[in-house]
């Protein structure tokens, strides 16, 4: 259990396991048990960081106010936390928001990051339906959108868990506003080996916006999950965990 404090933020993150360092990103709103089966996979061959995203898991500020630099803001935060960890360049594998910074991280400092493996991630914000339905997330009657309600108001509160949904789809909507791109606009300096998986059923992350990125980072791989929504290491963990770990291992040799 470590922190690290960066503007004005507290990060919580993990470590386990030795040899080259992999760092581990969740998704918005979740924190680094999501996937604690694959982070002990990979933490057979690697020293792996894991860390909650501000604002989510354990970080702080909570509950955080969003704005539309905070991909950016993030991506500087862990380049800032793998520094001081003595642990630059890293590999990064990162889930939904968890992938988004890790290509920021590879597109603003290219020397700092060893590879990409991002799975549930595209590049760019998500359709303005989805957007309008994570903002009015916590009033949804529609099945799934009521689930992840329960859920984040059973980790925040309901009080906070609307503040993070509303501050989010605002500041998604504002990158909206001005062509929606978190690292698609600057896909060209990702110079690392990266590899993008998108869930056959992800409606959040469509697989073609995900090839569609893949296509203009150079080099970049695509891997489509058959079968699989947008939280791919809970629908075919075993398989995502291989196909990660194989990734990581090639880039490493």
């Amino acid at each position: 259990m470590s922190w690290f404090e960066h503007s004005g933020g507290r990060i919580y993150f993990e470590e386990e396991g030795a040899g080259s360092p992999v760092l581990f990103l969740p998704g918005w709103s979740e924190s680094i048990e999501e996937f604690a089966d694959l982070r002990r996979t990979v933490a057979r061959s690697f020293r792996v960081i894991a860390a909650d995203l501000p604002g989510s898991g354990k970080s702080g500020p909570q509950p955080r106010n969003y704005m539309p630099t905070y991909y950016d803001d993030d991506a500087r935060t862990f380049l800032a936390l793998l520094k001081s960890l003595d642990a630059a360049p890293a590999h990064l594998a990162g889930f939904s928001d968890g992938g988004e910074v890790a290509l920021v991280m590879a597109a603003l400092e290219p020397a700092g990051v060893r590879s990409v493996a991002a799975w549930g991630a595209m590049g760019e914000v998500c359709s303005p339906p989805v957007i309008q339905m994570f903002g009015s997330a916590m009033d949804s009657q529609l099945a799934p959108v009521k689930a992840l309600a329960d859920h984040l108001k059973a980790m925040y509160g309901e009080e906070n868990a609307r503040l993070m949904c509303q501050s989010s789809a605002a500041a998604w909507a504002e990158l909206a506003k001005s062509g929606g791109s978190i690292s698609r606009s600057r896909a060209s300096n990702i110079a690392c080996p990266t590899l993008l998986i998108a869930g056959e059923l992800d409606f959040i992350v469509p697989a073609t916006v995900v090839a569609s990125l893949a296509q203009v980072i150079p080099g970049a791989q695509f891997e489509l999950m058959k079968g699989a929504g947008h939280v791919m290491h809970v629908d075919c963990g075993d398989a995502l965990a291989e196909t990660v770990v194989g990734f990581l291992r090639r880039c490493d040799g």
